[in-house]
């Protein structure tokens, strides 16, 4: 009964997540199935969470073209239609909840990525996007070592532990969950607490650093390998493993073994709670700052300009500000707009006095379509308000071998400035 419960709690949870959880994300999750990588287009955990999904996809694995190198040298590092990339918004800030990393060849992939793209991706998590990589992508989060010593390999070293390689491939392994385990907040996996034939080949178990802070690797499964015939030491192993550095940045998991393909039953569960556990670590979001009395704020910056306090907007994305409104106001107007040549994108406007003002919970709000509106709020409680502007426009994609091509709208990928003030009377 208890699993049961639990089963339908996690369906129930997958819908509602994608509606609530993902505002101010133009998606939920990009996959990269670039550059000696598995070429994966489909990852049937989306579908069962409900969740939103783009992706690279390197259309040839061996014989690469020079179309490979340069899509994904546009798609994860930028072009002058997206300066920064797919991955961030211009002002830096997660364009996407996740990044999943899919398996094949680390080194190959982490080299094909560029120093500047396994940078992009450091900003990334560092933003508050979470990470999610099985095999490959478990290597190519941390360092590398063999079984006697570490090897420089060129990885994004986001999670300051080494990956080992198991020494195992083309076969299967059970994994379990100590009583802690994090992942026990999404499914008890029958109560028993074990997850039985999760696909491996050649991936990697954990070797998490001593750190002097506080940030810790937390060991989420362990492989459960006793009856094999093992030439390593991997029984009991981490075999999946999570890091959050702190509250800003996005959180890290890896998994040495392959439960990404799999459309049913308990490994897709295992999935399941791996990306909830991920989403749930996105890092905060700050307020931009504040917004002074008749003082007007300029958000025109560009990627370039370094200074994202002042940066324009991206497709779907909330900047939030607060104002302290004084004792004996009557009246509080925030007015929005938009320079010459930008006033067909649509900007919303929120206010609310107990949060971060979002779409389906603020209060206040001035969802009329173009880029200039007025919010008017009558009798304003003096102390905080949370304001936010909200970009409506977004960019239209089509299918390609490569994933999605962007089109329509492509000219808010480089953010829209817009200036916001408000006046207490």
């Amino acid at each position: 009964m208890r699993k049961i419960l639990v089963a339908a709690l996690l369906c129930l949870a997958g819908p509602l997540l994608a509606q609530t959880g993902g505002e101010g994300y133009y998606k939920d999750i990009f996959m990269d199935s670039g550059i000696r990588l598995t070429s994966k287009s489909d990852l049937p955990v989306a579908r069962y969470l409900d969740l939103k999904m783009e992706r690279f996809i390197s259309a040839v694995t061996k014989e690469l073209t020079v179309v490979d190198t340069v899509l994904q040298y546009a798609t994860i590092v930028g072009s002058p239609i997206d300066e920064n990339g797919i991955l961030l918004y211009p002002d830096g800030a997660p364009r996407f909840r996740m990044i999943y990393v899919n398996g094949g060849l680390a080194t190959q992939h982490g080299r094909s990525l560029t120093p500047e793209g396994r940078a992009r991706v450091k900003e990334y998590i560092d933003s508050g996007g979470s990470y999610l990589g099985s095999c490959a992508g478990a290597f190519l989060c941390g360092r590398y070592m063999d079984t006697i010593e570490a090897k420089p390999r060129e990885y994004l070293n986001i999670w300051p532990g080494y990956g080992v390689d198991t020494g195992m491939s083309g076969t299967y392994t059970g994994m379990t969950l100590d009583k802690d385990s994090p992942l026990l907040k999404y499914n008890d996996f029958g109560g028993d607490h074990f997850v039985d034939s999760v696909y491996h080949n050649n991936g990697c178990y954990a070797v998490p650093l001593l750190e002097p802070g506080d940030a810790k690797t937390e060991v989420l499964l362990r492989y459960d390998a006793d009856t094999m015939k093992l030439a390593r030491p991997v029984h009991g192993r981490p075999s999946a493993w999570a890091y959050k550095q702190n509250e800003r940045s996005g959180r890290v998991i890896a998994i040495g073994s392959h439960p990404e393909s799999r459309a049913y039953g308990e490994i897709l569960d295992l999935m399941a709670a791996l990306v909830f556990y991920a989403l749930d670590g996105n890092g905060i979001i700050l307020e931009k700052g504040e917004l002074k009395d008749g003082e007007p704020r300029v958000m025109d910056r560009r990627t370039a300009d370094q200074d994202p306090a002042y940066t324009r907007i991206g497709d779907r994305q909330y900047h939030h500000f607060f104002v302290n409104v004084p004792k004996g106001a009557k009246t509080l107007t925030i007015e929005l707009s938009t320079p010459a040549g930008w006033k067909d994108f649509d900007l919303y406007l929120f206010a609310d006095r107990d949060r971060q003002a979002f779409r389906r919970s603020a209060p206040y709000k001035n969802v009329v379509l173009g880029s200039d509106k007025t919010l008017v709020i009558k009798d304003p409680k003096p102390g905080k308000l949370f304001i936010s502007v909200f970009c409506a426009t977004t960019v239209d994609t089509e299918e390609t071998k490569y994933g999605e091509r962007y089109t329509g709208r492509t000219d808010v990928l480089n953010g829209v400035p817009y200036t916001i003030q408000v006046n207490c009377e």
